[in-house]
């Protein structure tokens, strides 16, 4: 599988791509895929490693249904939850975009992303030096502003109140990005500041709206 570098500001630097000086400039882009991908609608999925039973459940129907659709969901799927939503994706037809916090360099792919890499809808980008090898929680918290930029859309299954992915929800709100959060009891605290809560089916019918 082949992999491309961008420079920050190349003229070859993919146009999604060049959201991301909204969080500060990434000074290289490695990615392992399909690029076209990333010319899909594209949904940055974020949930914070603490996640309620309500939401837990919710999050899985919407897995199911936004599987099914033309977006591209986006994200580092580093918590708990959003594995269990890379699972769910990769076993559908809609494309994924994952993004670890490390380099490409030397990362092992694991073997059941091998298949939607090989079938163009699966894309590995990385922000970061292939010399960064191990995620700290720093890194992990600017790759998530990276995806928040070039997101059109930004998608909470849920955020912990006072923690960085609610932090993450005031910045992408205050930059004017549509922010949609699981409509449950628990994600209460995010309404409160804007978000919109939404049913899986509604925003997976959204999703397909907005691709057609």
């Amino acid at each position: 599988m082949k992999t491309r570098h961008y420079e920050s500001g190349a003229p070859d630097t993919p146009v999604a791509l060049r959201r991301c000086a909204d969080a500060g400039s990434a000074p290289t882009f490695t990615l392992k895929g399909n690029p076209g991908i990333l010319d899909s609608t594209r949904i940055g999925f974020f949930c914070s490693v603490r996640c309620p039973g309500d939401v837990i459940l919710k999050t899985y129907d919407l897995a199911r249904m936004l599987r099914e659709t033309d977006a591209a969901i986006i994200g580092g799927f580093q918590s708990p939850m959003e594995k269990e939503c890379l699972d769910l994706l990769l076993r559908g037809s809609a494309s994924v975009v994952v993004c670890p916090a490390r380099g490409l360099g030397l990362m092992r792919i694991p073997k059941n992303w091998q298949e939607p890499l090989a079938e163009g809808r699966l894309m590995i980008l990385s922000f970061f030096a292939d010399r960064i090898r191990r995620p700290t929680a720093a890194i992990a918290a600017q790759r998530n502003a990276y995806i928040a930029a070039f997101a059109d859309h930004i998608l909470v299954a849920h955020a912990e109140k006072g923690g960085k992915t609610e932090a993450l929800c005031k910045d992408a709100l205050a930059a004017g990005k549509p922010v949609f959060a699981i409509d449950s009891p628990d994600n209460a605290h995010l309404v409160e500041l804007g978000v919109v809560p939404i049913h899986a089916e509604n925003f997976a019918s959204l999703v397909m709206d907005i691709s057609e």
